[in-house]
């Protein structure tokens, strides 16, 4: 773990010797809270809006906090004719009161970093010392660690104030919806009776339906952009070991990346570089050091597409299933094939380049997430935590909590099938993981080579090549990140008829993220195709939320 839980602690003291140093300046802000009509209207401000407001003493934390738990409050369970997104696990017990410190902190000329006083919410499976984390399983619904990940630990340290923690599929193992034993299923806001996509689909649909401005996700194969996507935000995966993941709950330490999703390409670069740098508890962050993530936000630019080679292609999407291809995917490619134009009108070079189906499924070779029980038997055994009494006891090893003692109850939201395979899976290494990790080493070499040989810059595809439905909302290429490690994004591409949100994915040469995300961000500002979702409008000054709402698609009033 990245941080001995006496810093955490050292740190927790320092903060209330802060709050009494401060207390005339906080007295102001928990005199009398703010009423409701008076509270910030949030839907569609990012999270540079809210850096401005607060600057300008605008708004404050406390007020910016109070108007995202309303609109979880609002919005998250069932109301009026919707069944309710189920996207927060847990909401934080003292986010109020971290906001009311860093206001007070504000006022006497003090900030923490770029995100003082920002609300983010964060995956479940990112270890936070004040509140459980579940991984989306019931068995460990209070499940304590004493620790921060490196991830929250480096939010909190830049200021952002952790609201609550987001649903997931479970173990984050599927990446077609968001189902947990601990809270149910996550609904998209853009049709709460389609699939939020998976597995950070609880943070997809909470930052879409304006619950927080910016939140993390975790991606092992499209977990951060498939949800992205089908709810029309940004979701950057970084170059893997860019950012760390010590401190997470592990699918697959081959593929797990973390990553931030938000509304605007300016807030992923800023939350990226928040996030970016070496970390010792994590040895696959010694490449973040062949990048400066200072130069993230600077260096974005409405011109950055100018003179880009950008390479496409098209698959036959006929045999997708059984019956055919998904519903609705002739729309997409339409939709995306009209961004790649307006990657061409901002000045990038198209070519069309041999990225065919044999390469991916031959070349780029996935670690089969035959580390998964391995993994997360190491988490536990590594981390600091508390557990509820007789967990650990249901299976042998008696004397330390595994993942056969989480599943062992039968309550898992897994398919028994799964849970099988994964119990079977021997210690690593052995020869099959040894022989996975030579494939998966060959096909990153692979990737490289193709960017190399085609001199590209990036490559443009769908992010999935059908919108979402009620049993799927996936992913297509999420292979050429996750199995290769380079930086991919996902940017809001349009709408269908139906109003379910496109993704156009970007995808870069390793370590290139500075450039991958100028490129995006000069995409997004010529396009502007983000639309808030019509089903969790702005909360009425009343605070009275309408008996009905519009069910579906995006709301081209509040964007």
């Amino acid at each position: 773990m990245p941080v001995p839980s006496r810093v955490r602690r050292r740190s927790a003291a320092l903060l209330a010797a802060t709050a009494l140093c401060l207390a005339p300046a906080l007295a102001p802000a928990s005199a009398a809270p703010t009423p409701h009509d008076e509270l910030p209207r949030v839907v569609g401000l990012s999270v540079t809006d809210q850096l401005g407001l607060l600057a300008a003493g605008e708004t404050s934390s406390v007020d910016l906090v109070q108007a995202y738990l309303d609109r979880i409050a609002a919005y998250d369970d069932a109301y009026a004719d919707q069944p309710g997104l189920q996207a927060v696990v847990t909401v934080s017990p003292t986010a109020l009161e971290n906001a009311r410190l860093l206001d007070a902190e504000r006022a006497a000329g003090i900030s923490r970093g770029p995100l003082h006083g920002v609300p983010v919410l964060v995956k479940d499976n990112y270890a936070t010392y004040d509140m459980p984390t579940s991984a989306g399983s019931e068995a460990l619904a209070d499940y304590q660690t004493s620790e921060d990940s490196t991830a929250v630990e480096r939010l909190r340290d830049a200021g952002a104030i952790i609201v609550g923690k987001t649903n997931m599929a479970e173990f984050a193992w599927h990446g077609t919806y968001t189902l947990s034993s601990v809270r149910g299923e996550t609904h998209n806001p853009y049709d709460q009776d389609v699939s939020a996509s998976g597995s950070s689909g609880g943070t997809g649909a909470a930052i879409a339906a304006g619950f927080a401005a910016a939140g993390l996700g975790t991606d092992s194969c499209g977990s951060i952009i498939g949800p992205s996507a089908h709810q029309s935000l940004v979701g950057y995966r970084p170059t893997m070991g860019l950012t760390s993941v010590a401190g997470i709950v592990p699918l697959s330490v081959r593929q797990d990346v973390s990553g931030p999703m938000t509304t605007t390409v300016e807030d992923a670069a800023l939350l990226g570089s928040v996030l970016a740098g070496v970390d010792p508890a994590d040895p696959q962050t010694a490449i973040a050091a062949e990048q400066d993530p200072a130069t993230f936000v600077p260096g974005l630019s409405d011109t950055a597409l100018q003179g880009k080679r950008i390479g496409t292609f098209h698959w036959d999407y006929s045999t997708a299933t059984p019956e055919g291809p998904r519903p609705g995917t002739e729309e997409v490619t339409a939709i995306v094939d009209r961004a790649v134009d307006d990657l061409a009108a901002q000045g990038a070079e198209i070519v069309d380049v041999p990225f065919t189906r044999e390469f991916v499924q031959q070349q780029l070779a996935s670690g089969g997430w035959i580390d998964m029980r391995p993994s997360v038997d190491a988490f536990f055994a590594a981390t600091e935590a508390q557990w509820p009494a007789g967990l650990a006891e249901l299976t042998a090893p008696t004397d330390q909590l595994t993942f056969s003692d989480v599943v062992a109850d039968g309550k898992s939201s897994l398919d028994q099938a799964t849970i099988d395979s994964w119990l079977a899976l021997a210690d690593v290494p052995n020869p099959d993981y040894d022989a996975a990790v030579a494939a998966q080493e060959a096909g990153k070499a692979a990737m490289d080579a193709f960017f190399v040989e085609h001199d590209l810059d990036a490559l443009a595809m769908p992010t999935s090549e059908a919108p979402a439905n009620p049993d799927w909302a996936g992913t297509t290429f999420c292979d050429v990140g996750a199995n290769t490690g380079i930086p991919t994004i996902s940017l809001p591409a349009g709408f269908t008829a139906a109003g379910l949100p496109v993704g156009l994915e970007l995808a870069a040469p390793r370590s290139t993220d500075a450039t991958l995300l100028a490129m995006a961000y000069d995409y997004e500002q010529a396009t502007e195709h983000r639309l808030p979702p019509a089903s969790t409008p702005e909360l009425p000054r009343n605070g009275v939320i309408p008996k009905a709402v519009i069910a579906t698609g995006p709301s081209r009033e509040d964007g």
